[in-house]
């Protein structure tokens, strides 16, 4: 019956989406770690620091090194709407298109979304990159000392912080792994009650048969690091 269908579709693409989202919130907090511990000094917030060629040239260094974070942010937030039309695509599948037609609509509405990324994914991130200046860079230049941005190029730019960022993949990887197989057990039942119960208020569990349940949350592959330029 495709109702069930229906459910399982929708489901396993939120589940996607909120492993993207998870992604995307990991490459922001690892974008700001490097200005979280120069921060933990007091610092005169409401007194704007003065500017100079020299900082100008330290935030541009910080910038660079911080590039593939800014690139990775712009990604998420040009993926995120294609996210959430593919999860209503894969909602209203069933019920819009035959069935012998399903697997072919499927398809182009993949290869739509991959055109939009392809054509639409570089554009924002050069934007992003162009606007960074003008706004990261900005802020640092407002609120750091001269002294303060030499201490955080010295941080971004050592060999080690270069290493714990190479990590940050197999980090997050290991953690979520982990999370997944003590907690799949208990996620499960709770998911497959949940789409149960949805499934009669939308009136589409077939009569004496239970919706598929859906596949418990995996751990995302590992994602390409964006080229550094």
């Amino acid at each position: 019956m495709a109702a069930p269908l229906r459910l399982q579709s929708a489901t396993t693409a939120a589940l996607k989406y909120r492993m993207l989202n998870k992604t995307i919130l990991a490459l922001t907090l690892a974008f700001a770690l490097p200005f979280a511990s120069a921060q933990t000094q007091p610092q005169p917030q409401t007194q704007s620091q003065p500017s100079s060629p020299a900082k100008k040239e330290l935030v541009a260094r910080i910038l660079k090194v911080q590039q593939p974070g800014i690139e990775a942010m712009a990604r998420g937030l040009a993926e995120q709407p294609a996210m959430e039309l593919m999860r209503n695509a894969s909602n209203a599948l069933p019920s819009r298109v035959a069935k012998d037609k399903q697997e072919a609509v499927a398809k182009d509405i993949q290869g739509d979304v991959q055109k939009y990324l392809a054509d639409t994914v570089p554009v924002v991130q050069a934007r992003a990159v162009k606007l960074a200046p003008a706004t990261i860079g900005a802020l640092l230049e407002e609120r750091f000392t001269e002294d303060e941005l030499k201490q955080v190029v010295a941080m971004v730019e050592a060999p080690v912080y270069s290493k714990f960022q190479r990590m940050g993949d197999d980090m997050q990887r290991a953690l979520i792994e982990k999370l997944i197989a003590e907690m799949r057990s208990t996620v499960e039942p709770k998911i497959r009650a949940l789409e149960e119960t949805v499934g009669k208020r939308l009136g589409v569990t077939a009569s004496g048969a239970a919706p598929t349940a859906p596949t418990a949350p995996r751990a995302p592959a590992k994602p390409a690091k964006p080229a550094s330029k």
